[in-house]
């Protein structure tokens, strides 16, 4: 269904699938755009020939500079409906209307890599919603991840130059397991509770549908009333949160480091739209002050237990773009873009936002009008008195272009928030001018305690042996003994298994938190498990019986699971349908579980290495072999968890291992 951004963006939208001449930019139709103008067959080309000369300058500009972060991205369009009306914390019209369907675009990214790198690198993931609402846009730029390394802006410069590959080498692409991002954690202790969330398996999702999106700030919303309320916004999938695990990850960067964006684009492409619940945790004014630790610090998260989350709608991702560039690329999205209803906090980090998103599209997209840029169009009408600038696109008619006019009756005229007008929040501020920290962002490692108790024992397992894999990496010692002084703060015990591992020396003294809390919520344990959109690779060694095998293809479909038929090589199976990979192109970590049906006593030995690659990966695996003693020399046991014998079982036992996921309990 067309909505109104929809219907705007096809006003700029060149369809070159439909028969059309060849021009110039100028109109010009041409007769040849595969020989340049020469004097003579094999004689120089022409200084004369303008279609060369503007076919080249065209491409000689085609690039723009990429995100100094946020580089790597991938984006859809989709709609958010509210389900009930927020009337009593906010005036915003797109968040009281529960009849309003508000067109929005989403960007997901990775961090650290530049535009070229892979996917499933451990990073934090970049998740920002731009709301096309009849009010203006409203830009909600988070993460998959709802805290930070640092606490304020001033500091953003040097972590992403501690973080990003080393100035010297140029090395590491697309990873934070290097000298100077830990250097930078061991000096700046404000970093723990992030270095727990990264080094959770939240840094190597399965895909971008199933992560959790937050807000990272506090926010404020304002009633009709003038009444306010602190506000933290999350996304909820309703596939539930999963991940990879990291051998998986690595694999997949070299199989297919597109994993992540092909994901969302095949999707979105076969009607399986992604979901997400809007949440939003909402503290009343006059109770900032009631907890343990300050809510405007972006390294802290309110613990749902404390602060629950109410869903309030729901957002559905259900067009990919037409054209890469000139959507996912040139969005442009800033913190500072809200509508009448929501406003800022003195959340440091989020104030030196507000203006680093704007200074930035300034270099990246060429001038100041990069708003007139038809995926960064509000939808409703926008008028003021800016004019000019490089890549001016909209004729100004008129006399006057400032503020205050009697030529022109004073238009374009100020709004009186009554009539929907911006109003900023009459926030009492009372204080010396001062460069610090204020006390109450002091506590750096309870929460990063909090967080690892939070963890499921798997979860921590796999917390430590990524500390190990990343400190681990560092070729200076002294970084190596500042990071496992940062862990002894929180946790003793994972402080000594990382030091033993990477051969440091342990600090004499133990001074982690002395807390036992735990938030059911920060455990990915506690998620969504569904079979829904999940990938089976149905292997074929031998002749199937196809009677059995179209029943269970039909199984998998009643259940929205997919599936891919590999084999040997590519060929039509009867009824079937046609086999479309082969073990050569196929690979288990693109999968989410596997299928062997054999007929033959001898298996092909990649067979052999695709369920024992899924195997290892705690993946279901289901088994249909006329010879059970072919897979005697694979380390998969039919005894073993989330195995399933398909010669004894129907195949609903093994949909539900794939709603499960993973298996990890089983000894690999």
């Amino acid at each position: 269904m067309s909505n109104s951004k929809d219907e705007q963006l096809k006003r700029f939208t060149i369809n070159n699938e439909n028969e059309s001449p060849l021009t110039t930019n100028q109109g010009l139709k041409m007769t040849e755009d595969e020989f340049s103008l020469k004097a003579g067959l094999r004689g120089p080309t022409l200084m004369e020939d303008f279609h060369f000369r503007e076919k080249m300058t065209h491409f000689d500009h085609e690039r723009i500079p990429e995100r100094i972060v946020h580089a790597r991205g991938v984006g859809a369009h989709g709609i958010f409906q509210l389900y009930e009306s927020l009337e009593d914390y906010t005036k915003a019209n797109f968040l009281t209307d529960t009849s309003k369907i508000t067109p929005v675009f989403v960007r997901f990214s990775t961090v650290q890599g530049s535009k070229g790198s892979a996917d499933t690198v451990r990073d934090v993931r970049g998740f920002a919603t731009k709301f096309y609402t009849d009010e203006g846009n409203f830009d909600l730029v988070g993460n998959n991840m709802p805290v930070f390394f640092i606490q304020d802006a001033i500091k953003f410069p040097d972590f992403v130059h501690a973080v990003k590959p080393e100035p010297n080498t140029d090395i590491p692409q697309g990873a934070s397991a290097h000298d100077t991002f830990w250097d930078f954690v061991g000096q700046n202790p404000e970093t723990a509770h992030m270095v727990m969330w990264i080094m959770s398996d939240r840094a190597i999702p399965r895909s971008l549908r199933m992560i959790e999106g937050f807000g990272v700030h506090t926010f404020r919303l304002i009633n009709q009333n003038g009444k306010a309320h602190f506000v933290k916004f999350h996304w909820k999938p309703k596939l539930g949160l999963h991940s990879l695990v990291w051998d998986e990850a690595q694999r997949i960067s070299g199989k297919n480091p597109d994993f992540h964006r092909q994901d969302l684009y095949d999707a979105i492409d076969q009607g399986e739209y992604p979901e997400w619940e809007l949440g939003l945790q909402i503290i009343p004014e006059e109770n900032e002050h009631q907890f343990d630790f300050d809510i405007l610090d972006p390294t802290k998260l309110w613990p749902e237990e404390d602060v629950p989350v109410k869903l309030v709608g729901k957002l559905t991702l259900n067009r990919n773009v037409d054209n890469f560039f000139a959507e996912t690329e040139q969005i442009a999205f800033h913190p500072g873009h809200v509508v009448p209803g929501i406003d800022f906090t003195n959340d440091p980090l989020l104030q030196g936002r507000l203006f680093s998103y704007t200074d930035t599209q300034l270099s990246r997209l060429g001038g100041p009008n990069f708003h007139q840029i038809p995926i960064n169009r509000p939808v409703c009408p926008f008028t003021n008195n800016q004019r000019d600038g490089m890549h001016q696109m909209i004729i100004h008619k008129g006399q006057t272009s400032y503020h205050r006019n009697a030529l022109n009756y004073n238009q374009p005229a100020p709004v009186p928030p009554e009539e929907g007008g911006y109003e900023h929040y009459q926030e009492k501020v009372d204080g010396r001018q001062i460069r610090g920290r204020s006390e109450s962002f002091l506590d750096f490692f309870s929460q990063a305690k909090l967080f690892y108790n939070s963890l499921a024992t798997y979860e921590k397992e796999h917390l430590l042996n990524a500390l190990c894999f990343e400190i681990g990496k560092c070729k200076t010692e002294m970084v190596k003994i500042n990071a496992v002084a940062i862990l002894n703060q929180i946790d003793r015990q994972m402080a000594e298994e990382v030091a033993n591992t990477i051969g440091v020396p342990l600090p004499k003294e133990n001074h982690e938190v002395d807390s036992t809390k735990k938030s059911s919520a920060l455990s990915m344990a506690n998620t969504i498990f569904k079979a829904d959109t999940k990938k089976v690779a149905i292997l074929l060694n031998g002749t199937p019986d196809e009677t059995l095998l179209r029943e269970w293809m039909m199984k998998l479909l009643e259940n929205k699971v997919n599936y891919c038929l590999v084999d040997k090589k590519i060929y039509e199976l009867n009824q079937i349908g046609k086999i479309s990979e082969t073990y050569d192109i196929a690979d288990p970590t693109l999968f989410d579980a596997v299928l062997l049906i054999s007929s033959d006593s001898n298996i092909d030995t990649r067979a052999l290495e695709f369920i024992d690659t899924a195997y290892k990966h705690y993946k279901p695996i289901a088994l249909s072999l006329s010879h059970p003693k072919s897979i005697e020399f694979s380390r998969v046991k039919l005894n073993s968890p989330g195995v399933y014998d398909l010669t004894s079982l129907k195949i609903n036992p093994f949909i539900n291992g794939i709603a499960k996921g993973r298996f990890w309990d089983r000894e690999v």
